[in-house]
C-alpha cells in the first residue's frame, strides 16, 4: 500500500477521508489516513477556527482541505464576494423561495430566530471560496488542497503550488481529468455515479480505468462506491493509487450528524439514494426524501442553477440541522449508494484498520488464484 501518493504526503495508509467534520479529520489523519475538510458553508474566520483546531489534534500528521469552485456557474466573472451575492440574490425568483419555505411549512419545521438567518452564500464560486483557500495556506499542516467541482481556476493553482502544496480535482470523465492535468492538478479523483455529493453518471468500474489511462503516470484516487476494504483492493487492483471516500464516515462515532440524521443513514439502503439537483442546483447523489421528490414534479418549480439554487435552499440546510426532527423529511443527505453497508456506529480508528485488514485478504484471496510459475 505504499504508493506513490502516499510517499509524498507521509500516509501510512492511501485511503482519504471528505468529511465536514474536524473530529473524524483528525481521528483518520492519527489513524495512519488522510483527513480532509470540507470548507464549503464555512466562512473565513469559522474555516480558520476549524483549521487552528485540526492543528492542535492530528500530532506530527497532515490533513487536507476540500473547496468548491465550480467550473460554469451564474456570476463567475464577479470577483467581489459582496457584490455578487446580492446579484445573485436578485436572480432568484421569489416564488422559488416561497416553494421552499412552504415545503419547509408543511412538515412544521420552525423557522430560524430572526437576526440569526444564515449567509447565503459560502463557498460555491471563485469570489468566495477564494479567501478559504488564502485561510487554508496559512495553516503549514495543510498538505493538499481539492476542488469538488471542475479544474480549479489558474491563479488557484499557481497559489496553491506556490506554497509548497499538492492541488487535487474530482472528476467524472476521462475528459475532465485531462482538463485538469492541463491545468496543473497533482492528483485526480476519479469518482463514479455511485458516489456521496456532487457526481456524473458513469460507474465506478468503467471511469476509474479510463481516468487510470488518460492521466497515466500522473496519480489517481479512486472515488464512488468504496465503503470497505475489499471494495478499495478493487480500486488498486485497476491502477488507482488510493481512495476517496465520503460515505463511510457519516455513520462513525466522531461525526457531527444530528441523532435523526444519522438514523436516517443507518436504516437506508443502496437504492435509497437519488442523483437530484433540488439543493446545490447540481446534480449530487443524497437520500431521497420529501424535498427532492417535490423539486422532481411536473407542477413544481424546476432548480435552478448553481449557486443559486444552494442560495434557495440554504434555508432548509440550516433548519435541518437546527431542528433536525421535524425536517427529517427535508433534510440535505448527501451520501453514495454504499450507505446500504452501515447498519452501526463505529469508532473511525477501527473503521480504518478493518479496511486495512479487508483489503489485505482480498489481495490473499487473488494471490491464492494465481497459479505457481512453473508447475
Amino acid at each position: 500500500m505504499r504508493t506513490e501518493i502516499c510517499e509524498q504526503l507521509g500516509l501510512e495508509f492511501p485511503i482519504f477521508a471528505f468529511t465536514h467534520c474536524r473530529d473524524v479529520v483528525a481521528a483518520v489523519s492519527n489513524a495512519g489516513g488522510y483527513g480532509v475538510l470540507g470548507a464549503v458553508g464555512f466562512t473565513p474566520d469559522q474555516l480558520a477556527i476549524e483549521l487552528d483546531w485540526l492543528d492542535e489534534h492530528v500530532g506530527d500528521k497532515n490533513y487536507g482541505v476540500d473547496i468548491v469552485i465550480p467550473g460554469k456557474y451564474e456570476g463567475m466573472d464577479e470577483l467581489d464576494a459582496d457584490k455578487l451575492e446580492a446579484d445573485l440574490k436578485a436572480m432568484v425568483p421569489q416564488g422559488h423561495r416561497d416553494f421552499a419555505r412552504s415545503l419547509l411549512a408543511e412538515r412544521g419545521v420552525p423557522e430560524i430566530p430572526a437576526g440569526e438567518e444564515p449567509h447565503e452564500l459560502l463557498g460555491w464560486t471563485a469570489a468566495t471560496a477564494g479567501p478559504q483557500v488564502d485561510v487554508a495556506l496559512e495553516h503549514d499542516k495543510v498538505t493538499l488542497v481539492a476542488n469538488a467541482l471542475g479544474t480549479p481556476p489558474e491563479d488557484v493553482v499557481e497559489q496553491i503550488h506556490g506554497s509548497g502544496r499538492l492541488v487535487a480535482a474530482l472528476c467524472g470523465s476521462a475528459k475532465h481529468a485531462l482538463s485538469h492535468r492541463a491545468a496543473g492538478v497533482d492528483v485526480i479523483i476519479a469518482q463514479g455515479t455511485e458516489g456521496g455529493g456532487h457526481t456524473g453518471d458513469v460507474g465506478s468500474m468503467v471511469l476509474w480505468p479510463e481516468v487510470i489511462d488518460a492521466v497515466a503516470p500522473a496519480p489517481v484516487l479512486a472515488a464512488g462506491g468504496i465503503g470497505n476494504g475489499h471494495q478499495m483492493a478493487a480500486a488498486m487492483a485497476l491502477g488507482a493509487q488510493g481512495v476517496w471516500t465520503g460515505s463511510l464516515w457519516l455513520t462513525v462515532e466522531e461525526a457531527d450528524i444530528p441523532p435523526a440524521q444519522m438514523q436516517s443513514y443507518l436504516a437506508a439502503g443502496s437504492r435509497d439514494t437519488i442523483r437530484s439537483r433540488s439543493f446545490t442546483g447540481k446534480p449530487a447523489r443524497m437520500l431521497r426524501n420529501a424535498w427532492t421528490e417535490a423539486w422532481e414534479r411536473d407542477d413544481t418549480p424546476d432548480p435552478l442553477g448553481m449557486p443559486l439554487q444552494m442560495m434557495v435552499a440554504i434555508d432548509a440546510v440550516v433548519r435541518g440541522h437546527r431542528y433536525p426532527e421535524q425536517a427529517r423529511d427535508v433534510q440535505f443527505s448527501p451520501c453514495g449508494q454504499v450507505i446500504g453497508q452501515f447498519t452501526k456506529v463505529r469508532k473511525t480508528r477501527d473503521v480504518i484498520f478493518e479496511m486495512v485488514e479487508q483489503y489485505v485478504e482480498a489481495v490473499e484471496r487473488l494471490n491464492v488464484l494465481m497459479p505457481t510459475i512453473g508447475a
